[in-house]
């Protein structure tokens, strides 16, 4: 399926076949002109997340891959969706709002207390976790330039957890060695290692 998107930002420099976060889903541009771009958008992409039920006319949210030259306001996002999660409810709190959501606990595993969620492409903190939930704080500036302040209870968004825990439940699970590495050969990276580095 083929996408054509219009950015609320001029693409300079445009470069065919570049990375483009949609909804925090990463995807190739092309046909670039001006504002306006084309991506595909493979059945696989489909299925994982929320791209399936756009219409034409609806807003994204939108970012143009990381330079290495540039401040990173956020934490590393790769543009590759883990999973959907559902609004289970919003509620103001003050100037801020509380969104908590619900998703696959196989996922929930991966978010932390005060550790970094990226719901449709927007790099956030977690407020609070347990299994199939969690939520977070949202600051007016945020709700206002994203599609987060269109979101009601039951809508689905797009979840990319932080990919630094993927990687340390791997190391984990493989005992401590490295990929390709033999059987008996063992590495330093254990539980304790991790504890000990702030990792766990």
């Amino acid at each position: 399926m083929a996408f054509d998107l219009e950015a609320g930002f001029d693409l300079d420099e445009p470069m065919e076949g570049e990375s483009i976060a949609c909804s925090g889903v990463c995807l190739t541009a092309y046909n670039i002109s001006g504002r306006r771009f084309s991506a595909d958008v493979s059945p696989e992409t489909l299925s994982r997340t929320k791209l399936g039920s756009f219409s034409v006319g609806d807003s994204i949210n939108m970012e143009r891959a990381l330079k290495l030259s540039d401040r990173l306001g956020g934490h590393l996002v790769s543009g590759h969706v883990d999973c959907m999660a559902r609004v289970r409810s919003i509620e103001p709190v003050g100037d801020y709002t509380i969104f908590t959501f619900t998703l696959p606990e196989v996922h929930s595993k991966y978010i932390i207390e005060k550790g970094s969620v990226t719901i449709d492409g927007i790099s956030l903190t977690v407020n609070s976790c347990a299994p199939g939930t969690f939520s977070v704080s949202i600051i007016p500036h945020t709700l206002k330039i994203t599609t987060l302040g269109a979101l009601k209870a039951g809508h689905g968004v797009n979840i990319e957890v932080d990919v630094i825990g993927k990687y340390i439940e791997n190391l984990l699970v493989a005992g401590g060695r490295l990929p390709g590495a033999d059987q008996n050969e063992q590495t330093n990276i254990t539980q304790g290692f991790l504890a000990e580095h702030g990792f766990l």
